[in-house]
């Protein structure tokens, strides 16, 4: 099998066919859970239908995750790669940029990775529960989202003239792409984490020992597993986890080999610079981790969405050349 993924403005060699072995999906995780004394009502389900009968008591699945699958031809380690998304997002972040270059998937995928791309439990194409269950989602105006992950600040709306304008002046994220960015988000929730972190645990168990790429609310997700269940990680990468696990007991190790990146600018957001002080101390407790901050290596303008920004396979190189390193070379 091969696809063609030759576009304008490519590097070298990333429009090549991408010959993989085989390609899948499937879903993992959640539980059944019934519901009862719920008012029964009727709904017309399709314009000029006839209105139907409408029970919500019974049985659901929920808390279940999705997972697509892509293994490369020529697989380059026995030890499969998992990219999980952020708060608000599924995995189509990891896909294709907003102004339409190849992302990470494509990244990963050529360097010989196998890769599991995944929508969480509660987003995209795991499904939902009845709002019986989880009550009403948070979602996220586009206004926010350009200031939270530090593409600009101060838009009034999503004309590209205005997006470009309110940038950061030599920021990474293609700003007037920005729309293509907003047209993927999903709701969300706060409260479920526990059945986001069960899903993540079965889908490892179904995999084996991985390599997790997680980024932003999944940094925080990869973290937590690793440190509960280090046998089920071989190495995790967190870009700009919003969170990071405090030590359950003085003495508590973790020794998962662990990247941390972290972007530009983050003195510009009010809750990323505790963040990034938490993030060090975590480090400074745990000789496993390291922690690769862009700008003191030269490279600025990275916004929070680093795997969508103008420079996303310089990143995404840095991460293999990590990997070959703690996985690769022995």
């Amino acid at each position: 099998m091969s696809i063609d993924r030759e576009q304008p403005g490519m590097a070298p060699g990333e429009g090549a066919a991408l010959c993989l072995r085989d390609m899948g999906a499937f879903h993992v995780g959640g539980a059944a859970l019934s519901l009862s004394d719920l008012p029964i009502t009727k709904k017309v389900l399709a314009a000029g239908g006839e209105p139907v009968r409408m029970d919500p008591n019974g049985t659901y699945w929920v808390g279940q995750m999705y997972a697509q699958y892509f293994f490369p031809a020529q697989p380059l380690s026995s030890v499969p790669l998992q990219l999980w998304h952020g708060g608000g997002l599924t995995g189509a972040c990891w896909e294709t940029t907003p102004d339409g270059r190849p992302g990470w998937l494509n990244y990963f995928l050529r360097q010989g990775w196998d890769t599991y791309l995944c929508d969480a439990a509660e987003r995209g194409r795991a499904g939902y529960a009845p709002d019986h269950v989880w009550g009403a989602p948070i979602s996220q105006t586009a206004e926010s989202v350009f200031e939270r992950f530090r593409i600009g600040e101060g838009i009034h709306g999503l004309d590209e003239q205005g997006l470009t304008q309110h940038a950061f002046r030599g920021g990474q994220f293609p700003a007037h792409a920005f729309p293509s960015m907003v047209r993927q988000m999903v709701p969300r929730w706060a409260h479920t984490d526990s059945v986001i972190l069960e899903a993540y645990a079965s889908l490892l168990e179904r995999t084996g020992p991985s390599v997790v790429v997680c980024h932003s609310q999944g940094g925080m997700f990869g973290l937590t597993l690793a440190m509960a269940q280090p046998d089920k990680f071989r190495a995790v990468v967190a870009l700009e986890p919003a969170a990071v696990p405090a030590s359950s007991e003085p003495g508590t190790l973790y020794d998962v080999p662990t990247l941390i990146i972290l972007g530009d600018r983050i003195e510009t957001d009010a809750r990323w610079p505790s963040i990034r002080a938490r993030i060090r101390e975590f480090a400074a407790r745990h000789p496993s981790v390291d922690i690769l901050s862009l700008p003191e290596l030269g490279i600025t303008g990275n916004s929070h969405m680093l795997m969508m920004d103008a420079n996303s396979q310089q990143v995404a190189g840095l991460v293999q050349q990590w990997l070959a390193r703690k996985l690769l070379s022995s």
